[in-house]
């Protein structure tokens, strides 16, 4: 593979990895790979111990079994900007470069460990669909791992042909502005082509990462985006407005108007994982009510001197969203509590491990002096 150059210049539009993202500080951070003769690029699918990694030169299928695969949170994730070894077959990936924002989530399994959905995204698309009835809760819980993932959130109400009466469209938007203080609310719909215009605008400037559940439209607002049908789609169940998965894979897309996109398939669980600050922003109102309680250590339950409470019976603040609240922060704290408890076990294990070491090397060190 022929390298260019280039790489060490600072970035413009006509750079070849410039609609991928690359600019200036991508540049500066790889100054050290550069003298080594290794390649950037940047990672646009991952499937199975490879990814397909887009460098100076095109797309290439690379081996990410270099980088350290024990950590779930260090695996090789579509966004990364890998740094590529670009002699020997196959090619490989050494390392990627350390990444400015990373939207992660809690798995289901028992071992509390997160797992990362896509790296270095600017916008995170939480996209909802009219064609169902709003689950406020949910929308809040995308918004919490948005805002702790560093990127901006921005809220898609997909499907919105589907509301053709302009006030009670304005409704909806209004009770999703509620749940998403200092977010963008745009209403979207891929049929006429409403608010499209509007949405390739705001994300013409960064990568964005496309969320939400299986049927709220994603992969047809993917297309509408692209300007193709690059993304398979499938019609939503009628009963509850659910879908198949369509997206299988992230794959990260160039778009037409600048920007990228990461496509990923439908969320059905949403799990929280260190996401207090993420929780904070999104209920920024109770965080405010809360500087005005009695006790710093103020539960909101029922101590003697609570804004929060105080706000609630005044009708300042909505009784949902109060549950909503505390209902993430206690999910937020199991989470984080299984995940010290498991660290705490795995250092157990490797004071275990250590130990039984050295009386092994100990016993060792016996012998050959009794053998002498």
């Amino acid at each position: 593979m022929s390298f260019s150059p280039s790489l060490s210049s600072p970035a413009s539009s006509a750079h070849p990895l410039a609609p991928y993202g690359w600019d200036d500080a991508w540049a500066a951070a790889f100054a050290p790979h550069l003298e080594r003769g290794l390649v950037p690029g940047r990672v646009v699918r991952v499937d199975r111990g490879q990814c397909d990694v887009v460098t100076v030169d095109g797309p290439v299928r690379v081996d990410t079994e270099f980088v350290t695969p024990n950590d779930p949170l260090r695996v090789i994730c579509t966004g990364d900007w890998a740094v590529v070894d670009p002699g020997g077959d196959p090619r490989y990936v050494r390392e990627y470069l350390p990444r400015r924002t990373a939207f992660v989530r809690s798995t289901s399994s028992k071992r509390s460990e997160g797992q990362i959905l896509a790296a270095n995204v600017d916008f995170a698309i939480i996209a909802v669909s009219l064609a169902v009835e709003l689950e406020l809760g949910r929308i809040e819980r995308f918004l919490a791992l948005a805002w702790e993932s560093g990127a901006q959130p921005l809220v898609v109400l997909t499907k919105a042909d589907l509301v053709p009466d302009a006030t009670g469209l304005g409704h909806l938007v209004q009770d999703v502005e509620t749940a998403a203080p200092g977010v963008q609310v745009l209403p979207v719909s891929a049929t006429d082509g409403a608010g499209l215009d509007v949405l390739g605008a705001l994300v013409s400037g960064g990568t964005s990462v496309l969320l939400g559940q299986s049927g709220a439209g994603k992969s047809t607002l993917a297309n509408a985006l692209l300007g193709e049908d690059v993304m398979a789609v499938q019609a939503a169940r009628d009963v509850d407005g659910k879908g198949r998965h369509t997206t299988t894979t992230r794959n990260l897309l160039v778009l037409p108007g600048g920007g990228v996109l990461i496509d990923t398939p439908g969320l059905r669980g949403v799990g929280l994982f260190d996401a207090g600050s993420g929780v904070g922003q999104v209920f920024a109102e109770i965080e405010e009510l809360a500087r005005g309680c009695r006790f710093l250590d103020c539960a909101h339950v029922a101590e003697p001197g609570c804004a929060v409470l105080a706000a609630l019976d005044s009708g300042v603040l909505a009784e949902r969203r109060l549950e909503s609240y505390r209902k993430l922060l206690r999910e937020n704290q199991r989470i984080m509590a299984k995940t010290d408890a498991r660290a705490r076990s795995e250092l157990r294990k490797e004071w275990k491990r250590r130990g039984a070491e050295g009386r092994a090397a100990m016993e060792a060190k016996r012998g050959t002096r009794a053998w002498r």
